[in-house]
């Protein structure tokens, strides 16, 4: 009868030990997943989360002219009244007032590529909101096609890819959370040679599919303003998969790609407040990412890669 109780006590101990550890698994596995204010990224070779604390701003400065009817912004309240987000122009400050010289930099991978050579305009992405002028669906995936050969990766509703942006908790093409849900690439189609230079006009289109990038040293830092800085990836080998086991993981593997042609960067005014913290460690620590006081703000150079 003892040893019998003794079994019956033992299976006990091994079940319940068993579902404790069951339990535990699946908490790791809660704790692991997006909040909605959060993406992720990559950052020194691994996965981080990113944490939103406020909405994104897109810079215009007073004599600055970013919808091109050559009056500065100083004196032309229309051109504030929506964003205009605009790849290579850069203010000389960020929404904070600070020198854009030290503001950190988050570099958005934009895959430039198709994987299947997509000759079909239906599948670009429609617009996730009204706005004037903007093109999307199929009048987008002409202007694409004629431009580049064929609808990138970066505008398709169903990429091929995958990317972090849209976000798993809002998979609306041209969304991303505290994002804006409109890009303005007439400089970046100008200087790339496929569309007038100087710009006549904006051309708007919906925010690519992507994902992101920051420096080696800002894998861990408190919430701060990030100039976002594309990435034109050309390249499909250069991608990262979801889990980072290839492709761009950091930005000194940026660095090489762009060196060798592969990948283009460029600045803009478009700037996004966020924390960062290490997958492993928001894993550990789910959601304290967004208890983060700015005063823990990592305070070094952009360029400490």
């Amino acid at each position: 009868m003892l040893a019998k109780a003794a079994i019956n006590i033992r299976a006990a101990t091994w079940f319940a030990l068993a579902i404790c550890g069951c339990m535990t698994f699946v908490a790791g596995i809660a704790s692991a997943q997006l909040a909605p204010n959060q993406t992720n990224g990559f950052g020194n070779g691994r996965l981080v989360t990113f944490t939103y604390l406020q909405n994104f701003d897109c810079v215009a400065q007073p004599t600055m002219d970013l919808d091109f009817n050559k009056k500065p912004a100083q004196s032309d309240p229309n051109e504030l009244q929506i964003p205009i987000c605009q790849a290579v122009t850069e203010p000389t400050a960020d929404p904070s007032g600070g020198d854009i010289k030290h503001t950190a930099h988050l570099y958005v991978l934009v895959p430039m590529f198709s994987l299947d050579n997509d000759q079909n305009p239906n599948d670009a992405m429609a617009c996730p909101f009204i706005r004037t002028n903007e093109l999307c669906g199929p009048a987008l995936g002409n202007a694409l096609i004629a431009a580049f050969g064929f609808v990138p990766e970066a505008w398709k509703t169903k990429p091929l890819v995958s990317t972090q942006c849209p976000d798993p908790n809002n998979p609306t093409p041209g969304t991303c959370t505290m994002h804006a849900s409109s890009v303005d690439l007439s400089v970046t189609l100008a200087a790339l040679g496929k569309a007038p230079n100087p710009p006549a006009g904006n051309i708007f289109v919906p925010t690519p599919n992507h994902s992101h990038v920051v420096d080696n040293s800002r894998v861990n830092t408190g919430p701060i303003w990030w100039e976002v800085r594309p990435v034109l990836v050309m390249d499909p080998k250069d991608w990262p998969p979801a889990d980072g086991s290839s492709g761009i993981t950091s930005s000194k593997i940026m660095d090489d790609v762009e060196a060798q042609g592969r990948a283009v960067e460029v600045g803009s005014n478009f700037f996004l407040f966020f924390s960062s913290m290490d997958h492993s460690m928001h894993a550990h620590v789910h959601g304290s990412g967004a208890q983060m006081q700015a005063t823990g703000a990592d305070s070094q150079p952009p360029h400490q890669r």
